[in-house]
């Protein structure tokens, strides 16, 4: 299938500036320490990722027996960041299956340094560390809500990645914050009609067109006020993936209500972006 152009990024003062606002914007997180991974996940090695001037912190859960892959994790808006990870059996499937696994903390969360740019740009750093402790093993990603939004402009510029899962991720952030926080809404015009080629670059849907990911799986719930389910259609048709929207279920309940279907899919992704030998 042939891709679309990749949308072009703003200028540095614009994104500089797009980056402030949207920070000023988003729901307030306090940093908070990042606990160590409990006994069940061990071993694991705790990482110092290079982006630009900093670092980001990680952790590698290595593969369980023979790897066939190494897969990154990236975390929704929650002040825990990578340590969400720790629950609901993502890290411990992906294991058992043949893949290492790489927890990442985005810029300002855990022991990461601040924000430099848009996020894509720490996804693309944990996407090169990772290549180079994977040699030459497949690598994939599964993003979860604003993580995996994020890793839409990353995918849309490289070719590292054979699969992607994402979760309960928005077309825009800012067309989830005008539904579900109206009062910033605005800020939200400005951002639009103002910093306009900042906002065409957060469109997800125009970097999902751009992706060149062998396969794709979008999961969202049923009952998420902010991605609504013709949402996750829309990118699902965008990349050339699959879609499913769980009965019953809100923003990242999608694994709660559907543990073992969600994990299952991502890993049925992931095994349908590498051709057989």
């Amino acid at each position: 299938m042939e891709r679309a152009a990749v949308p072009s990024r703003p200028g540095e003062g614009q994104e500089r500036f797009a980056v402030r606002l949207f920070r000023a914007l988003s729901p307030k997180l306090k940093r908070t320490p990042q606990p160590e991974p409990p006994e069940k996940l061990a071993p694991f090695e705790r990482l110092a990722v290079p982006r630009g001037e900093g670092r980001l912190s990680a952790t590698l859960f290595p593969a369980a027996g023979n790897p066939r892959g190494a897969v990154l994790l990236l975390h929704p808006w929650l002040p825990w960041g990578q340590a969400y990870f720790h629950r609901r059996g993502r890290i411990e499937a992906l294991r058992s299956a043949g893949y290492h696994a790489m927890t990442l903390d985005l810029g300002g969360f855990g022991a990461s340094d601040p924000l430099e740019g848009f996020f894509d740009r720490d996804i693309e750093a944990g996407l090169l560390d990772l290549r180079k402790r994977a040699g030459g093993l497949p690598l994939h990603l599964w993003g979860v809500s604003s993580g995996g939004y994020w890793a839409h402009p990353a995918l849309a510029r490289t070719r590292l990645v054979s699969g992607a899962m994402f979760e309960d991720v928005s077309p825009h952030l800012l067309e989830w914050s005008w539904r579900t926080a109206p009062l910033g809404r605005p800020f939200y015009l400005f951002y639009r009609h103002v910093l306009r080629q900042a906002y065409r670059f957060l469109d997800a849907r125009s970097q999902a067109r751009a992706m060149a990911v062998r396969a794709v799986t979008y999961v969202s719930g049923e009952k998420d006020r902010g991605v609504r389910p013709e949402d996750t259609r829309a990118l699902a048709e965008a990349a050339g993936g699959y879609c499913r929207v769980v009965p019953g279920a809100g923003h990242l309940a999608a694994i709660k209500v559907a543990q073992e279907e969600v994990i299952a899919l991502a890993l049925d992704t992931f095994r349908k972006a590498v051709p057989k030998p």
